[in-house]
């Protein structure tokens, strides 16, 4: 199919390797990229029709956010707004399948389309993420949880099926998802993986795919 999703999204193929660790030696080693923090993508300053603006306080389903990044994506096509939350629960750290787009603290960040927004009209400077506390949910009707979008039974060419043990760049992962998402077009796979880290716990920008 064309893709993996799961604790991780995927479009079916993608290699990942290890990195060797320095030896100790007197002299101290010069600082590499990773101790420097990961690159982050360049982000635009407004969106195509520049209603939105990089460090602007903006609503998406109810919760403020603010923009940490404004462009394209790897993971779907079209324009996307980055967000980190200041109230409400998000689904990664600005950091999706490998690429950087943003620095947040882990689960307060999320992407939107432009038109999921609504600004407050405020813009703030740019500048680095601030920890964050965490959210508080007082007990609702959430508490019996999300309502699951119904799967697939196979993929379309047949050639994958729920709970099937898959490998997605290197790791192991059981299939919980097949079917048609809200974030990119065609068909996906949604992985709960066994071992390595995910992405989320399979619901994405607010529609709860499978639960991991």
């Amino acid at each position: 199919p064309a893709q993996l999703l799961g604790g991780v999204a995927v479009r079916a193929s993608s290699p990942a390797a290890a990195m060797p660790v320095a030896a100790a030696s007197a002299v101290p080693p010069a600082p590499s990229a990773e101790d420097e923090g990961p690159t982050l993508r360049p982000s635009n300053d407004k969106t195509a029709d520049g209603s939105i603006s990089l460090g602007q306080q903006v609503a998406w389903n109810g919760k403020m956010g603010m923009v940490r990044y404004i462009g394209e994506v790897k993971f779907a096509k079209g324009e996307w707004v980055g967000l980190e939350l200041t109230d409400g629960k998000g689904v990664h750290d600005g950091n999706v399948l490998g690429v950087c787009y943003f620095e947040c603290p882990a689960g307060k960040g999320v992407f939107a389309q432009p038109a999921q927004l609504s600004g407050s009209g405020a813009v703030l400077a740019r500048a680095p993420a601030a920890a964050m506390p965490v959210a508080v949910v007082s007990a609702s009707a959430e508490d019996e949880g999300p309502a699951l979008l119904p799967s697939k039974e196979k993929t379309a060419d047949g050639s994958i099926s729920l709970g099937q043990q898959v490998t997605w760049n290197g790791k192991s992962a059981t299939v919980r998802y097949i079917g048609n998402v809200k974030f990119g077009a065609g068909e996906w796979v949604g992985l709960e993986l066994m071992d390595g880290k995910g992405v989320h716990d399979g619901n994405v920008l607010g529609v709860c795919y499978f639960e991991c």
